[in-house]
């Protein structure tokens, strides 16, 4: 069990939010799919880690240990780190190297674990020292704006810096938008309307495949919250 959540956006021109919780238990939940790469860092007691958690194509469990603060810095599409290949990531967490209690290796250097207050500072010198990159066609492909460079180059472009091609970036982002919809109390034959589905079952495969959850299954969880 998660408590003690908190959340908020980032100024950060790379950064989309940060997040910070304590794990009451031991357990799984169901991460959403995501078409973003996110940095973790988990305290327990002295020790602390930082791992990369690599886009979800797909609504996965995943496993949380108890009594443990984290810190979640999710990135923005189109920022990837040219060392550390997204594509290397897709469903999967791997921890990177500890250098001692405070700190921890990123390519060849000991850097010290960020924390709530000082994320966006310590994402600023990742991309000083060029350690982080974005790369500018990402956001305008999902704006929707005319590439003057050819299509097989945008997606090429496109899988590099984010690990997933375009569409299954656009299909995550309307389950996403969905649930945040039903969340709010939409009905759910609203819902299939507002976010672009055909039909309710249309709504109903994608929702369970990219979110883990049914349409219903969301609305109630919403209402008991």
């Amino acid at each position: 069990m998660i408590i003690n959540f908190e959340e908020r956006p980032s100024d950060s021109p790379v950064v989309d939010m940060i997040w910070r919780g304590q794990t009451e238990s031991a357990g799984y939940r169901i991460a959403p799919a995501g078409g973003c790469w996110a940095m973790l860092v988990e305290r327990q007691g002295v020790r602390a880690r930082l791992s990369i958690v690599g886009p979800m194509k797909k609504a996965m469990p995943m496993y949380y240990d108890g009594d443990v603060e984290f810190l979640v810095i999710k990135f923005k599409p189109g920022t990837f780190m040219p060392h550390l290949p997204v594509r290397n990531f897709l469903d999967s967490v791997v921890s990177l190297p500890e250098a001692a209690s405070k700190s921890f290796w990123l390519n060849g250097s000991a850097r010290q674990f960020p924390d709530y207050e000082n994320a966006e500072t310590f994402v600023d010198r990742l991309v000083r020292d060029g350690l982080l990159v974005r790369e500018p066609v990402i956001d305008a492909v999902l704006q929707g704006q005319p590439q003057a460079i050819s299509s097989r180059s945008v997606q090429r472009r496109f899988l590099h810096a984010t690990g997933l091609p375009h569409s299954s970036i656009r299909q995550i982002t309307r389950a996403r938008q969905a649930m945040t919809l039903l969340q709010r109390g939409v009905p759910i034959l609203d819902t299939v309307h507002e976010a672009g589905y055909t039909d309710q079952p249309h709504m109903t495969k994608s929702l369970k495949h990219f979110i883990g959850q049914t349409p219903a299954q969301i609305v109630r969880q919403s209402q008991a919250g």
